[in-house]
């Protein structure tokens, strides 16, 4: 279990002031001067040695993201474009940090930017996040009033401007090359790659998209050594992460926890334990919605983990651990899943604009039984034939709640499929 002193978002919970006041007293802004001034290199090499992985699902190393970047003198201007689009199903761990630890996130940006010499940010943020984007707008308009962000950044002689903006609710924009043509003002749309962000992003210059979350950890990270980050969770899965844990559990959460944490505990202590105790639970979706389900078999013993969950044919993604207990409809939960992405495709490639219609269309009647066995493996089929043929990932993140549903309950989709046949022929020998 993670020690208090070891927290890096000491007011997850908005118990204390957000404003700089309270980021103060909290620590942040301590000596960011000084980090400044300690150059691009260390602060990349320093990010590096953390061992830190992106948290935005993908879990790529931060420190080598940056190093991506062009050295200075390449004659374009670099851009920072911070993702706070937190739009899948079942994760809220953004919107807290920028609820309540907003300096956390305005520090971060600093010191990222300093590493890949940018002078210019932008934190492209989620429009249902009205109150959350005013309450970071307010936290930026105080660093500028400080002087802690500016053309003289907290007295260091380095030139840093911040802008927030805010999309229109599209899931898609979500994905990192889409965000930076919402941001540019075309359509969301993801681009497809090479050229990488790092070579031709926003406005055709180097660019790095990194998540709220792997944004505002590096402050704390700086000043207390990338040796004490690397210590805390496992090899290669190391540092603290925030779990968001809601469905059907006594107390839903977020809460900051060391990764590699058993799932079983971090349930059990934390969220109050499944609602009718363990032995009710049926799955839990360990990561978003996008990531394939796990059944209570696996969750006894599986920790929270990239490698721990990857193993098991699922995946962290962002945290966000949605428990279903034997209530649950799962066929019908799949299908409300399937529904939504088929909504939030942007339509640009073949196979996600027709597949996730269609599988859509299968679940639906998966849910009631109204179709033949043999049909679970055509659908099987059909998602395979999704993923990994598209631009962007969101045809795997449709096709994936689906292909776990089916490697782990094909027996209730067979059992629902019988009962439906058995019922239509009982209503044809009535008549």
């Amino acid at each position: 279990m993670l020690r208090d002193e070891d927290r890096i978002f000491t007011n997850l919970y908005g118990l204390h002031d957000p404003g700089l006041a309270g980021a103060l007293k909290r620590g942040d802004w301590s000596g960011t001067k000084d980090l400044i001034l300690k150059g691009r290199d260390w602060l990349v090499e320093e990010v590096k040695n953390s061992g830190l992985r992106g948290r935005g699902g993908a879990g790529f190393g931060t420190g080598l993201k940056w190093s991506f970047m062009p050295k200075p003198g390449s004659g374009r201007p670099h851009y920072l474009v911070v993702n706070a689009d937190e739009s899948e199903p079942g994760t809220c761990k953004d919107r807290e940090i920028i609820r309540h630890d907003p300096h956390k996130l305005v520090e971060g940006c600093l010191l990222a930017s300093v590493a890949m010499d940018v002078h210019t940010c932008y934190i492209y943020i989620r429009g249902e996040y009205y109150n959350e984007a005013q309450r970071l707008q307010a936290a930026i308009d105080e660093a500028y009033a400080a002087g802690l962000i500016g053309p003289d950044a907290c007295g260091s002689g380095y030139a840093f401007d911040l802008y927030l903006h805010r999309g229109a609710g599209a899931y898609i924009c979500g994905e990192e090359s889409a965000l930076l043509e919402s941001l540019e003002g075309r359509k969301g749309q993801p681009r497809m790659k090479p050229p990488f962000p790092a070579g031709a992003g926003l406005y055709g210059c180097p660019t790095t998209v990194n998540n709220v979350e792997s944004i505002s950890v590096v402050p704390t990270i700086l000043r207390r050594g990338s040796a004490w980050f690397a210590a805390l969770g496992k090899p290669k899965n190391v540092g603290t992460k925030i779990f968001c844990i809601s469905g059907h559990v006594n107390k839903p959460c977020s809460v900051e926890e060391e990764l590699g944490i058993p799932l079983k505990e971090l349930i059990e202590t934390y969220a109050g334990g499944v609602r009718g105790g363990w032995d009710n639970l049926l799955a839990i979706i360990p990561g978003g919605s996008s990531v394939p389900m796990i059944p209570k078999s696996i969750c006894e013993t599986v920790t929270m983990d990239f490698d721990a969950l990857r193993e098991v044919r699922s995946g962290l993604g962002t945290a966000a651990v949605i428990v279903m207990d034997k209530s649950t409809d799962i066929i019908k939960a799949i299908a409300r899943l399937s529904r939504f992405y088929k909504h939030e495709s942007c339509g640009q490639c073949t196979p996600c604009r027709e597949g996730t219609g269609w599988v859509w269309r299968m679940m639906e009647r998966m849910v009631k039984g109204n179709a033949a066995v043999e049909e679970i493996d055509l659908l099987l089929e059909v998602t395979q034939q999704m993923e990994g043929h598209t631009i962007c990932a969101l045809a795997d993140a449709a096709a994936w709640p689906v292909q776990g549903l089916i490697r782990h309950f094909r027996p209730e989709m067979e059992a629902r499929i019988h009962q439906y046949r058995d019922a239509a022929q009982r209503r044809v020998a009535a008549e």
